[in-house]
């Protein structure tokens, strides 16, 4: 663990007891199991987003993906055109898809990431509502699948199963960034990307595969996501939640320059804005001030990150001068 991660924890730690102190009710296994539901499903797109940062790049279409694939599964189970099982390949497939666009326009014909995911962000997003006709995608009236709301908002001895798959795929994802070939090349490419070249990285196909695991993963959530609220207005599903991914993402060590970040500081910005969240709840803020609060909070935290990070680095710094 990081010095870094060791003081996200401490955070975690040091709010999450005020917040206990100030209401009990923040540690009843009611909120409890609530917050670990949302911290599951956030964290699966958090974590996706991390693997672009990594590569010096961002994903703005977040939340738009979500919106688009979240219509077209419950579509097509609503409708009964295909089982859930397919429904998932193929907005799985989708998502794959779109991160493959992305990393092409990106890797191959040179536009900023900005402008590709701005972009994306703008077309799935209208997309979305003309394949619904601007109108609420839902479930019938009375419609139930039992096995597939088992697996998506279930749960195991009180375990939500959106955590135990966000669980299970950071373990993947963490040894996919830590342990892999893969993995090193894309610290290799965010950190430098014309001296990965030189040194004989397939950058381009490191950039393009970091988008394809970015939007695949984004997909696996879309269909956690439609589950959950089990309706969809697509005009305003996953609002923000590329800026949420991006937050947690950040908070968890990714540095926006590229080539820095681990999967478990990812995890635990997550779990520090998913407390937060809930401290804006319990505490009985204004739900008006709720991102202003996080907001705040995230910006005094990188602040006080960079300080000491600064103060770690001056002792060589002036030992290297008085050398000179």
């Amino acid at each position: 663990m990081s010095r870094k991660d060791l003081g996200l924890l401490v955070l975690i730690i040091v709010v999450g007891t005020v917040v206990a102190i100030i209401n009990p009710r923040f540690v009843s296994p009611i909120n409890l199991a609530n917050t670990a539901n949302l911290i599951g499903l956030f964290g699966i797109f958090a974590v996706a987003q991390a693997f672009v940062i990594i590569s010096g790049g961002i994903e703005l279409s977040v939340g738009s993906i979500i919106a688009l694939l979240g219509v077209i599964f419950v579509d097509l189970v609503a409708n009964g055109t295909v089982s859930p099982a397919v429904a998932f390949v193929v907005v799985l497939g989708l998502g794959c898809l779109m991160g493959l666009a992305h990393g092409l326009l990106i890797a191959r014909m040179g536009l900023p990431p900005f402008v590709v995911t701005l972009c994306g962000l703008l077309i799935y997003r209208g997309a979305a509502r003309y394949y619904t006709e601007d109108a609420t995608a839902g479930f019938p009236f009375g419609a139930s699948f039992p096995m597939l709301e088992w697996l998506t908002a279930g749960r195991f001895y009180g375990v939500p199963h959106s955590l135990i798959a966000f669980l299970s795929i950071t373990v993947v994802m963490g040894f996919i960034l830590h342990r892999s070939v893969f993995g090193r090349h894309l610290f290799a490419v965010g950190k430098n990307e014309e001296a990965a070249r030189y040194s004989g990285i397939d950058t381009h196909r490191v950039i393009i595969t970091a988008y394809v695991i970015c939007c695949g993963l984004t997909a696996v959530a879309a269909v956690f996501i439609a589950m959950y609220t089990r309706s969809i207005s697509p005009s305003s599903h996953g609002n923000f939640y590329e800026l949420y991914a991006i937050a947690a993402a950040v908070l968890g060590g990714c540095s926006l320059r590229g080539g820095e970040g681990s999967i478990f500081g990812v995890v635990l910005g997550v779990i520090l804005l998913q407390v937060l969240q809930n401290l804006v709840n319990l505490l009985g803020i204004p739900s008006s001030l709720n991102f202003a609060v996080m907001g705040s909070v995230i910006l005094i935290g990188v602040i006080a990150d960079q300080q000491l990070s600064r103060r770690g680095k001056e002792p060589g710094v002036v030992r290297r001068a008085k050398r000179a």
